[in-house]
C-alpha cells in the first residue's frame, strides 16, 4: 500500500500538475495573446493544433520521464514499456488541450449585430456577425481551384474550389469599385493520388460540375450568422479567389462563412469533451501506473537527491550536434529542419506547403530553373513539402549518415551529398517538363547509392555487410516502388541513386586501400 501511495505522490501528482498547467496555461495564453489582444498574427493551425500537440511533451520528457524511470519497467524484445508510459501520459494531455483551443476560440467569440455590411469596418473586430441589410452579388464572383497532396506517402489528392462573393448593402452598390467583405463558399473532395493524370482530370471535371450545380442552386441567404475566417490555409484559398475577381480584387479580404444553426450551439458539447477526454486519459494512466513495482535501487537514489540518468535523451539530442566522425550529417539535418520551421512560422502550413510557396523558397521547376535560376538545383534539396516528408527524409539521412560519414570523412561526404543532390535535380528536369520538385531525398538516395556500392565491394567488414546489405536493398526497393504509385519524384530518386552508386565504385579502390593500411 505504501508503494502505491508513493507512486501517487512521486509520479501521478506531477502528471496532474503538468496536465492542468499545460491545458489551462496554454489555453489562457492563446485567449490572451491571439484571441483577445491580437498581439500578432500566426496561422491558426499552428496555434490550435501543432503547438498543443508538441507542448505537453516538453515537461513530460524533462520532468515526468525521470520519475517514470523509478518504476521497474524492463525493456523487452519488441517493446518499450517506459516509452509506452510516456506516450499514454502525453496523449492524455494532448487530447484535452486540442479540444480546449477549439472551445475557447468559439466560446469567447462575440456575435456582433450589424444593421448593414457598411458597419463592419466601424466595429471592433470580432469572430461572428449577424447582418440585417445586405446584398450578395452572385454575378461578380471570384473563384480559385487548389490541389494538394497529403498522407504519409502522398497517397491522397485533395481538390478544392474556393468561391468568394462580394457583399454589399444593396444591389445598387455593386456599381462601386470596393466591397467591405466577402461571402465564402468552399467545395472539397479527396481522391487517390495513385490515379493517373487522365483519371484525375476526369474526377476533377465531375467534381467541378457537381460543385457548380450546387452553387447555382444554393440559397445564399439561408443562414443565422456569419463566421469570420482567421489566419488559416482556408483563408489563403479565399484570398486567391478574391484576387481573381478583377472588378473588386483591391477590396477587403474579410471572408465570412454562413452558419445555419443557432449561435448558442456553436460549441456543441466541446466543454464536456475537455473534461471527459482528460478524465479518461488520466484514469488509464493511473491504472497502468499502479501495476508495476518500484525499482528499489533507482528509488533510493532519487529519494537521496541523486538524478536519474537520462542516457537515451542525451543520445537522441546528440544526433543534432556535430562531432568528430559525425559532423556533416547533423548540420544538414539542422539546416533542413530550420528552413522547415521558418516556413511554418511564415504561415505557409505544416503538414503540407503549396507549390507556389515552395517555388518562392527555391523549389526545382524546369521553366524557372532552365531560364537562368540554376541555384534551384541545390536549394530545392533543403526544402520539403510538409512535416511527414521532412520526417521521412531526416530518418533516412540519419541512418545512412551514421555509417557512411565516418568511412568517407566529412569533406568527401559533404561533396557527395551536394553533387548527387544536383544530379538528382537535373534528372528530375530531364524527366519532368513542369513538376515542382523539393526534398533532400535525391541527395539521400545518392548517399544510399554510395553505401550500396561500398557494401557490394566489401569495403565494410564481412559481418557488417551481411547485416546491412539486405536492409539497404529493401529500403531502396520499397521507396522506389512507392514512387511508382504517383505523387513522388522518382526521377530524382533514381538520378541520385545511380550517380551515388557510380561515385561509390570510383571511391572503392582508395577506401579499400585505406582499410588495408589500418
Amino acid at each position: 500500500m505504501n508503494n502505491q501511495v508513493e507512486k501517487l505522490r512521486l509520479i501521478y501528482k506531477p502528471f496532474l500538475i503538468i496536465a492542468i498547467g499545460v491545458i489551462s496555461g496554454y489555453t489562457l495564453l492563446n485567449w490572451l495573446i491571439f484571441i483577445n489582444l491580437h498581439l500578432f498574427s500566426l496561422n491558426e493551425d499552428i496555434i490550435n493544433i501543432w503547438i498543443p500537440m508538441a507542448l505537453p511533451w516538453i515537461p513530460i520528457l524533462v520532468w515526468l520521464r525521470p520519475r517514470i524511470k523509478l518504476l521497474s519497467l524492463k525493456r523487452k524484445k519488441g517493446g518499450d514499456l517506459p516509452g509506452l508510459f510516456i506516450m499514454i501520459a502525453g496523449f492524455a494531455i494532448v487530447a484535452p488541450t486540442l479540444v480546449a483551443q477549439s472551445y475557447i476560440e468559439k466560446a469567447t467569440g462575440k456575435l456582433t449585430p450589424l444593421e448593414s455590411i457598411t458597419q463592419i469596418d466601424k466595429q471592433e473586430l470580432t469572430k461572428y456577425y449577424s447582418i440585417r441589410t445586405f446584398y450578395i452579388d452572385k454575378r461578380h464572383i471570384g473563384f480559385q481551384t487548389k490541389f494538394d497532396v497529403g498522407g504519409k506517402h502522398s497517397e491522397n489528392f485533395n481538390m478544392n474550389v474556393f468561391v468568394a462573393l462580394p457583399i454589399f448593402e444593396t444591389a445598387a452598390d455593386t456599381s462601386n469599385s470596393n466591397c467591405l467583405a466577402w461571402y465564402g463558399v468552399k467545395y472539397h473532395e479527396q481522391i487517390s493520388n495513385r490515379l493517373n493524370e487522365q483519371e484525375k482530370q476526369d474526377r476533377f471535371q465531375k467534381f467541378a460540375r457537381e460543385s457548380q450545380a450546387n452553387f447555382y442552386s444554393k440559397d445564399l441567404y439561408r443562414f443565422i450568422y456569419l463566421d469570420r475566417i482567421g489566419n488559416t490555409d482556408e483563408h489563403q484559398g479565399f484570398n486567391e479567389a478574391i484576387k481573381n475577381n478583377k472588378r473588386f480584387s483591391g477590396s477587403s479580404t474579410t471572408v465570412l462563412i454562413p452558419v445555419d444553426q443557432p449561435f448558442e450551439e456553436r460549441n456543441g458539447d466541446k466543454l464536456g469533451w475537455i473534461f471527459g477526454s482528460f478524465g479518461i486519459g488520466a484514469l488509464i494512466w493511473l491504472i497502468i501506473l499502479l501495476i508495476p513495482k518500484f525499482d528499489s535501487e533507482t528509488l533510493e537514489k532519487f529519494t537521496n537527491g541523486k538524478p536519474v540518468e537520462e542516457a537515451e535523451t542525451k543520445e537522441l539530442f546528440s544526433f543534432f550536434i556535430p562531432k568528430e566522425g559525425f559532423y556533416i550529417t547533423p548540420i544538414i539535418m539542422d539546416l533542413n529542419i530550420m528552413i522547415f520551421i521558418l516556413m511554418v512560422f511564415a504561415g505557409l502550413g505544416f503538414m503540407s506547403f503549396k507549390a507556389v510557396d515552395l517555388l518562392g523558397w527555391g523549389a526545382n521547376f524546369k521553366p524557372l530553373t532552365t531560364n537562368g535560376e540554376w541555384w534551384r538545383l541545390i536549394s530545392n534539396t533543403f526544402l520539403h513539402g510538409g512535416f511527414m516528408h521532412l520526417l521521412a527524409n531526416m530518418y533516412g539521412l540519419l541512418f545512412v549518415g551514421i555509417f557512411l560519414e565516418p568511412r568517407l570523412g566529412k569533406i568527401k561526404y559533404a561533396a557527395i551529398y551536394l553533387i548527387t543532390g544536383v544530379l538528382a535535380s537535373i534528372a528530375s528536369l530531364w524527366w519532368h517538363d513542369a513538376k515542382v520538385s523539393v526534398g533532400a531525398s535525391g541527395a539521400i538516395f545518392g548517399l544510399y547509392g554510395v553505401f550500396l556500392a561500398l557494401l557490394l565491394t566489401k569495403v565494410y567488414p564481412k559481418e557488417f555487410n551481411k547485416a546491412f546489405l539486405a536492409s539497404t536493398l529493401i529500403f531502396i526497393g520499397y521507396n522506389l516502388l512507392v514512387g511508382l504509385t504517383g505523387g513522388i519524384d522518382n526521377a530524382a530518386h533514381i538520378g541520385g541513386l545511380v550517380s551515388g552508386f557510380l561515385i561509390g565504385l570510383v571511391l572503392y579502390p582508395q577506401l579499400k586501400q585505406d582499410e588495408v593500411r589500418l
